[in-house]
């Protein structure tokens, strides 16, 4: 006898999603597979005038303990584990009338969608799956000879091709269907152990799985030569609702601009315009429009193909002012209704509604693939700590000069290190990003605000890490600025404070700093 060949006779059905099931099973019945069911689904499939049996007329013992005992015996894995192939099974299994178990259709309690509920904690233990998953595992392992099904999606192309087949699966089939089985399994253990890591406050579990579900396959990743996709819930933060398919690239920058409104309040307009992740202007106003055109006039190159958010509802002002140049993306917590219209005239155009007070509790980790496995961090979400910043020098910054150098403050986190960042206290005048040099950084975001003719003088300047040296702090106030922030803690720090004092600069160490690689 050979797996090939070997027709499908018995079925075990116990799904918590019954979607399908019914029609799944009348079809199995049709070419005579005699169904074993469980609970709930047993109930469904007997009120449809299906032909099924009780398993416990396979172990001859009750379903007890509110059900949490019902398929964990050795009849019912005697079944699913026998090879039929290897005679000393067969004889153990007439010793110990074992019949076997061609067919299991499973699918799990639903603990991810009780967890979505913020279930109490006993709710959610009542929603761990135990003899589900064991009976999975054990078919998978004995998929030669134990066929198995863990989604609704697998029965209609199970059925066509058992019906071509009379009622055989091939063994190609049985494999990529044990394959998806440890797949579902290894996920659905991921999302109880996170929950677990989260109830117990472990930080960094010794080891870990990661559980993401399959959103969309997009068409490229970074460059067009390679694949990529996408996981996780990812849209139910960003509700694209016009435009054409997110790209790689694009959910990098959306997330990345995100991140940036975050930090501003409500309570004041704040447009964020985001390039390649980092931000290539920033501004606040007494509405969008305004902020809008503070954040543009620190770089009109730029934000051609940018990403464009807000931290308020686009009205038809703010859409007629930024629908003059081509952004790939707009995000926003809302559109009205006007703005919606003259928008979306521009078919290529992503719109997205964001709920910023949602995204603001999702953001809890930052994970980087590295050669062989993952770096995971808690996400940076401190801005300054009130208890280590400190004024470091002899003069102090004038009220206009702190709110500046917040503002600034707020904008370098989100630079690629290394970072300077120049500002007034309401939009940023010139950024240098991503230089193996905090002098080299400097001078470019000294070039860039020279080549829109903004004048530095006055400004102030924030500083992602410690001046090394006082090059550093010398090539801001050579610039204009007349306030400097920045972590501290280099072993030249005197002498970058002295530096600032000969310059009458008023500097300020945060005391930390935000690095970004």
């Amino acid at each position: 006898m050979k797996p090939e060949t070997y027709q499908i006779k018995t079925a075990l059905i116990s799904v918590s999603d019954k979607s399908g099931v019914v029609e799944l099973a009348k079809s199995l019945v049709e070419m005579s597979v005699i169904i074993y069911s469980t609970g709930g689904t047993y109930k469904l499939l007997s009120e449809n005038g299906i032909n099924v049996r009780s398993v416990s007329e396979i172990t001859n013992f009750p379903e007890i303990m509110d059900g949490r005992v019902k398929t964990l015996h050795p009849k019912i894995h005697g079944g699913l584990l026998a090879d039929l192939g290897n005679p000393s099974h067969i004889q153990q299994m007439k010793e110990n009338q074992i019949a076997s178990i061609d067919l299991v259709v499973v699918n799990l309690y639903p603990f991810e969608e009780t967890l979505a509920k913020n279930a109490p904690h006993e709710e959610m233990i009542e929603n761990i799956d135990i003899g589900g998953p064991s009976m999975l595992r054990a078919a998978a392992k004995n998929y030669k000879w134990t066929a198995v099904l863990t989604s609704p999606e697998q029965y209609s192309f199970v059925i066509d091709e058992m019906q071509k087949n009379s009622g055989t699966l091939s063994i190609e089939t049985r494999q990529k269907l044990s394959g998806e089985v440890f797949n579902h399994t290894s996920y659905y253990d991921s999302i109880i152990a996170g929950y677990f890591n989260d109830y117990n406050k472990v930080e960094a579990p010794t080891v870990t799985g990661v559980g993401f579900k399959l959103t969309q396959e997009l068409r490229y990743g970074e460059n067009p030569h390679q694949k990529a996709a996408l996981y996780g819930n990812f849209n139910s933060y960003f509700d694209k609702f016009h435009g054409k398919e997110l790209s790689y690239n694009n959910i990098i920058d959306i997330n990345a601009a995100a991140q940036i409104i975050l930090e501003f309040e409500a309570t004041e307009s704040a447009v964020v315009i985001v390039k390649h992740t980092n931000p290539c202007g920033v501004g606040l106003g007494s509405n969008l429009s305004e902020a809008y055109h503070k954040a543009f006039a620190t770089d009109n190159v730029s934000p051609f193909g940018g990403i464009i958010a807000f931290n308020d509802t686009v009205d038809l002002e703010t859409a007629q002012t930024v629908n003059d140049i081509f952004t790939e993306v707009l995000i926003a917590p809302n559109f009205s209704d006007e703005a919606i219209e003259l928008l979306t005239k521009k078919k290529n155009r992503r719109l997205i509604k964001a709920d910023y007070s949602v995204l603001k509790a999702a953001i809890k980790y930052d994970i980087k693939s590295v050669t062989g496995g993952f770096l995971m961090q808690e996400a940076d979400k401190l801005l300054v700590d009130k208890e280590i910043m400190k004024l470091v020098t002899k003069r102090e910054p004038s009220q206009d000069e702190m709110k500046a150098l917040m503002f600034g403050w707020k904008v370098c986190k989100h630079v690629k290190s290394n970072s300077i960042v120049y500002t007034s206290f309401d939009r940023t005048l010139g950024i240098g990003a991503g230089q193996m040099s905090r002098v080299d950084s400097s001078r470019i975001a000294v070039e860039k605000a020279k080549l829109m003719g903004i004048d530095l003088k006055g400004s102030v300047v924030a500083s992602d890490a410690f001046f090394p040296f006082a090059d550093g702090l010398l090539e801001a106030v050579n610039a204009g600025a007349s306030a400097v922030i920045q972590p501290g803690g280099s072993v030249r720090d005197e002498e970058v404070i002295q530096a600032a004092d000969e310059n009458n600069i008023a500097m300020i160490f945060t005391g930390m700093r935000h690095f970004r690689h």
